[in-house]
């Protein structure tokens, strides 16, 4: 099957092969013609596996065979992080390059007034957060009455992160007549709450269950004492001589730190979390991909949907308290059939957490030691752990609302009052 086959527009068709995309991924093929026939979209699938292609490709023919641009968003696309929005609004210029049509991205961490700005000019398509979209709602700088198509991106993670109330201000707020496409990595049951009082006959597609690692990924680990992580990290990057590495911490604290020892030892590195600024974290992924930066140490919340492209390399500096988050880390890397690799560096004290991990993937992930660092034969209880580590839970909903909170409020700035304009900000609400 090809591209021209779907039933997409020449101009679409242009820009689609100037990104020298070969054949549609099986998500493309299932969901762009459901998407063109006007039906509502359940849509089961991980990133990495083309899906933003699948629902930006058919908005925009969508709304280009509607005739003139229109001065009100015309198609909202909900995503749960900044980065998403952002990178969600990147495609949709890219595949939109030769259409009329005008586009928006709007999240929190940076300023009001450019966005508002841009919303005055008119959008036909407007991304955006759900924080940062009901604050232009509540300013009246935003008109989502004439909304006839809906996108929630990565709805499972939305939930996680405890959107699912600014989601339900948000429906009150567009057309009941409408169409409505929810992609989600797994169908919770929370999920089929959401599509049943969402959808009206929706089509279904499904082409990569949420616990199932890419193929193309192989996956090893290293024991090690705590304490010697870092020295072993570093020394592995300048052994294998890995240029573009992306390493997982589970705290911002201590994402920092190691960015800041593996610049000692010579490598060039940069954090990204909730506590730097939408700037900071835009700067940072950019000197990544284009090789500036050759570990981008992260959280997990702030590494939720990145998209890098050929990304050969991810290290769990510390594995996940959950073992499914385990799954998105290495889900970063062996994308679109690109070869990758998952290396985990694993204390005494992370060894039940590789079991879960393997339990969940029905498979042992082989561990070796290093020479020269190997752990210690009765490792003494650890004395140097991040002092927030032990304020991680480990219930997944409650943590990963925990963490959304903190890593929506833009900048690191806690909501107080007079910190917008004046007026008191909702104290728990992120960006």
């Amino acid at each position: 099957m090809s591209f021209d086959s779907l039933g997409l527009r020449a101009d679409l068709l242009r820009a689609v092969a100037s990104q020298r995309y070969g054949r549609p991924t099986p998500i493309q093929a299932q969901a762009i013609p459901e998407i063109l026939a006007g039906h509502d979209l359940l849509a089961g699938a991980q990133t990495g596996t083309g899906k933003t292609a699948a629902f930006v490709l058919p908005v925009l023919n969508l709304l280009a065979e509607q005739g003139h641009p229109q001065r009100h968003p015309r198609a909202l696309i909900l995503t749960p992080t900044r980065e998403l929005a952002a990178q969600v609004g990147e495609r949709v210029h890219a595949y939109g390059i030769h259409l009329p049509l005008r586009s928006a991205i709007i999240f929190g961490g940076v300023g009001m007034q450019p966005q508002v700005d841009k919303l005055q000019r008119g959008v036909d398509i407007l991304i955006a957060t759900p924080g940062r979209l009901l604050d232009h709602a509540t300013r009246r700088t935003v008109d989502l009455s004439r909304v006839e198509i809906l996108v929630l991106d990565e709805a499972d993670r939305m939930l996680d992160m405890g959107f699912i109330h600014d989601i339900k201000r948000v429906l009150r707020l567009i057309p009941e007549r409408r169409q409505n496409l929810l992609f989600s990595a797994t169908y919770s049951d929370e999920i089929r709450r959401l599509a049943d009082g969402l959808l009206k006959h929706p089509k279904t597609v499904e082409v990569a269950r949420r616990n199932t690692p890419i193929a193309a990924v192989s996956q090893s680990a290293h024991p090690v004492d705590r304490s010697r992580k870092p020295d072993l990290l570093a020394h592995l990057i300048h052994r294998e001589g890995w240029e573009q590495v992306l390493v997982f911490t589970r705290t911002k604290h201590g994402a920092n730190k190691l960015a800041e020892k593996l610049t000692r030892d010579g490598i060039t590195a940069a954090a990204i979390h909730g506590n730097k600024s939408q700037s900071a974290r835009t700067r940072a992924l950019d000197e990544f991909k284009r090789g500036l930066v050759r570990a981008l140490v992260a959280t997990d919340i702030a590494a939720r949907g990145l998209d890098i492209a050929n990304l050969p390399q991810v290290v769990n500096f510390e594995l996940p308290n959950v073992a499914e988050d385990y799954v998105h880390r290495i889900g970063r890397t062996g994308r679109a059939g690109a070869v990758g690799s998952a290396l985990s560096l694993v204390s005494h004290d992370e060894r039940g957490l590789l079991k879960g991990i393997e339990r969940l993937l029905r498979r042992e992930i082989p561990m070796t030691p290093v020479i020269g660092f190997e752990p210690s034969a009765n490792p003494p209880a650890d004395q140097h752990e991040d002092d927030d580590r032990s304020r991680v839970r480990t219930d997944f909903t409650q943590r990963q609302r925990s963490a959304g909170r903190g890593d929506r409020m833009g900048a690191g700035q806690a909501a107080r009052p007079g910190s917008q304009g004046g007026r008191r900000a909702a104290p728990a609400r992120g960006r």
